[in-house]
């Protein structure tokens, strides 16, 4: 899994919907996009429950961080419409014969927010800064797979590698960084993190934390101008809120929980004034375990766990049908997706049995646990503001309480969440999310090397096997072999249940009416943003 690529495309990520979805009408039925003459100005508010911790993509692990980076910076590459990867910074690309040697021809005019030139020098910058081991990023992997990067002058920058490396091209999708403002300098105490400087389609203008980011649109983009003028970034850590203030029509933008879709939303008076959208998301929700925890040492334990949870019921509980039950870390539909891998089935008295094997067999008073004369109970950490995930853990608490564990729940905000528990290793099992590539590389997660504080390995999974055919799976351009060596990982993963994998929902967007120009298409409606635009006449900011 590439992750920095991934999270540099957060937008399309968290929007990311197939060819077959449609807008929704009033009536339920396909609506025709309105051709009108697109106008400049008016601004997009989109409301986010979490706060951005640095707008220095390298250095930031959170998603509402890349959400607004992937608004500033740009990559060499980057996907299309249709999921193909295409130039960005990069006009064009060639790769050798043996897939060893990509030479990127860069665009010539872009300029930097500042109005400095854009060179090959910063793609050399962004590459040595990351692999730097002072540099603390958890995106590090991908590049230090690369042999030399070359550049024989300012718009030409050649990448060779020692041996086949699959996610090479895709990588090159991570933001470039300006090096006139970051070289010779601590990268970790740059005032870009609060201010930052880049060649998209927006450049910053303020941020007043806990409350917005304002962006404004870059004139000079090599893309052309955005028309839409301002996009702002509106913090409201509180889901209801959110929806209250998009019926008011104070935000333009958000993801709607499934009951807000299903059932509060479905009103003319609504439909006529917001565009909704439904499509499976390439992503999963996860109850993650503290695997240097002892409770969570024998997978026996963590088996039971699954085995005690009615995914069923989260799917129709929770998501109101609007999802499917998660396997393991790939998606279904995704060519490295194997169908073959049997999920633990709910069955309550087999999760008592394999607790039992475990030694926790004898329950106290209250009907928990016991073993040691330590009751069996933890706490579900998870984020401040995800109403559906709040309610999941709420079910899973109750199925686990029937087989004799209690368990209790505690939200968090979402920076806290992150650098106080998450990035520390600071909990006993945590309650998330990924979103996942198109790549299907997971060395960042699953990897044993990437287990130290700020990176994605947070739970502490460690498998030979598993490290063995990661390395296997970005060593080859061979698909059939790579498949192999996905396939066994995802085999090894539903046997050791380091994470339950819960569910795939699906993704709720709903855009204002007012905005124009949102196209669906295999990538997402992100992909050209920078042609959404409001008629002169409907304009309100």
């Amino acid at each position: 899994m590439n992750r920095l690529f991934w999270c540099k495309l957060l937008m399309l990520v968290a929007m990311a919907l197939l060819a077959a979805c449609n807008r929704e009408s009033p009536s339920g039925a396909k609506s025709t996009i309105k051709v009108e003459t697109p106008a400049f100005g008016d601004a997009i508010v989109e409301g986010t429950i979490g706060e951005a911790s640095t707008l220095i993509p390298i250095l930031a692990t959170d998603s509402s961080s890349h959400a607004v980076a992937g608004q500033i910076y740009n990559g060499l590459v980057k996907y299309d419409k249709n999921l193909n990867l295409v130039g960005d910074l990069a006009e064009s690309f060639s790769i050798s014969p043996d897939g060893l040697e990509i030479t990127f021809t860069l665009r010539r005019g872009v300029k930097w927010h500042d109005g400095a030139p854009f060179t090959s020098r910063d793609v050399l910058y962004t590459y040595h800064v990351i692999i730097d081991p002072k540099t603390p990023t958890a995106y590090s992997e991908d590049f230090k797979q690369v042999k030399r990067v070359d550049a024989p002058d300012d718009h030409t920058v050649r990448v060779t590698y020692a041996a086949p490396f699959a996610p090479a091209l895709a990588s090159w999708g991570t933001s470039i960084l300006p090096a006139h403002l970051l070289e010779g300098r601590d990268i970790t105490k740059s005032p870009l993190a609060r201010n930052p400087v880049g060649t998209g389609p927006y450049l910053f203008k303020e941020w007043i934390p806990g409350q917005k980011i304002v962006l404004e649109a870059n004139p000079e983009y090599f893309e052309g101008r955005p028309y839409i003028a301002s996009y702002i970034y509106r913090i409201i850590p509180d889901i209801s809120t959110m929806y209250m203030e998009l019926k008011a029509g104070s935000i333009d933008l958000m993801n709607l929980t499934p009951v807000q879709y299903a059932r509060q939303t479905v009103s003319h008076e609504f439909t006529s004034r917001f565009n909704k959208y439904r499509y499976p998301s390439p992503s999963y929700v996860y109850m993650g375990y503290n695997l240097r925890h002892p409770l969570f040492g024998d997978k026996r334990i963590r088996q039971a766990l699954t085995a005690a949870i009615n995914k069923d019921e989260l799917i129709h509980g929770v998501l109101f049908g609007m999802g499917q039950k998660a396997h393991g870390p790939i998606v279904p539909g995704r060519w490295a997706y194997n169908p073959h891998v049997k999920d633990i089935a709910y069955d309550p008295r087999h999760a008592a049995e394999l607790l039992a094997q475990a030694g926790w067999q004898e329950k106290n008073s209250a009907g928990v646990l016991v073993k040691d004369g330590k009751p069996f109970s933890f706490t579900i950490l998870t984020n401040q503001g995800n109403q559906q995930r709040l309610l999941t853990a709420q079910i899973i608490q109750q199925r686990l309480r029937f087989v004799g564990i209690e368990v209790k729940i505690r939200i968090v905000e979402w920076a806290t969440f992150l650098k106080e528990f998450v990035d520390k290793g600071n909990f006993e099992v945590v309650m998330l999310g990924w979103s996942i590539s198109q790549d299907p590389d997971m060395y960042d997660v699953w990897h044993s090397s990437k287990t130290k504080p700020g990176e994605l390995n947070f739970i502490g999974f460690k498998s030979l096997e598993v490290d063995r055919l990661l390395v296997e799976g970005r060593s080859t351009f061979d698909i059939e072999k790579r498949k192999r060596a996905y396939f066994r990982i995802q085999e090894i993963l539903a046997d050791e249940q380091p994470y339950t994998f819960l569910y795939i929902p699906d993704a709720l967007p709903v855009v204002s009416a007012r905005i124009r120009g949102v196209e669906p298409a295999p990538a997402g409606i992100g992909y050209n943003q920078i042609k959404w635009y409001v008629p002169e006449s409907e304009q309100i900011y």
